[in-house]
């Protein structure tokens, strides 16, 4: 475990790479005893800071939802972090890219709550009963600190979260098998990447319940009208200025965006 002053400090440090675009040193590396306690404490400070400039949560984050990703990171369970009204996009937008540091875009679901939401013991057809929509998303993540990373710089830099877009058709939740959402990510009109909804823990809806019950064990929960990413189903795909990117969620409908 570090200081809370030693935790301050690491806020403070990931708040001037966000202003500066430039990485900083690993959290990890600067201080060796950080801890996942210490880390998400860390995001915390740092998104209290955020709200105090002017920004609001409207919402959360979930990643390392595949398997493959918590092997890489060496861990047993997802991540999360939180959302910024300041940091979400409507299809067709044209996103600067000086935004970010090195931008890297996934595929994602987005559940809006249509009611408050708490654990412990929160289960699938829990979330699915208190969702209100779900739609297509795009995740920009972003990575404020230096290679190689430990989870607990991720989890510290608001586990990567750089942006989010949504777009494509509004759906409830019962009305199609959101297991079985397909979609392809298109580059400059050449398909980098396709994956389906299943590859999330399963279920699109596993990620949410696990992020309630996680929520609850720090005094927390979803509130109506929040809007969560589920995780992606796709590899990230790298991007910069001048790109064109193509979602295309079939029945879902489909997000278009470019970064100028």
């Amino acid at each position: 475990m570090i200081t809370e002053e030693e935790r301050r400090a690491a806020a403070d440090a990931l708040l001037k790479a966000e202003i500066d675009r430039k990485p900083i040193i690993q959290p990890s590396e600067t201080y060796p005893n950080l801890e996942l306690e210490d880390a998400y404490r860390i995001q915390a400070l740092w998104a209290e800071a955020r709200v105090a400039k002017g920004a609001r949560i409207v919402g959360h984050k979930i990643g390392l939802t595949s398997r493959a990703m918590q092997m890489a990171s060496k861990m047993t369970e997802p991540d999360y972090g939180c959302i910024l009204d300041d940091a979400l996009y409507n299809d067709g937008a044209q996103i600067r890219a000086d935004l970010f540091i090195k931008p890297r875009l996934e595929v994602e679901l987005a559940f809006v709550m249509g009611e408050d939401l708490v654990g412990p013991g929160t289960r699938i057809y829990d979330v699915m009963r208190a969702t209100e929509f779900v739609v297509p998303a795009l995740e920009i993540i972003d990575y404020r600190t230096e290679v190689p990373r430990a989870i607990t710089d991720t989890i510290a830099d608001n586990a990567a979260f750089g942006a989010l877009v949504v777009g494509g058709r509004i759906v409830r939740p019962m009305d199609i098998d959101i297991r079985w959402v397909g979609a392809t990510l298109s580059k400059n009109g050449i398909i980098e990447e396709s994956g389906v909804s299943a590859a999330i823990m399963g279920h699109p809806a596993a990620g949410i319940a696990w992020l309630v019950n996680k929520l609850h064990a720090v005094g927390g929960g979803l509130k109506k009208g929040q809007i969560v990413l589920a995780g992606s189903f796709t590899r990230p795909v790298d991007i910069a200025k001048g790109d064109v990117i193509q979602a295309d969620y079939g029945p879902v409908g489909s997000i278009g965006v470019s970064f100028v």
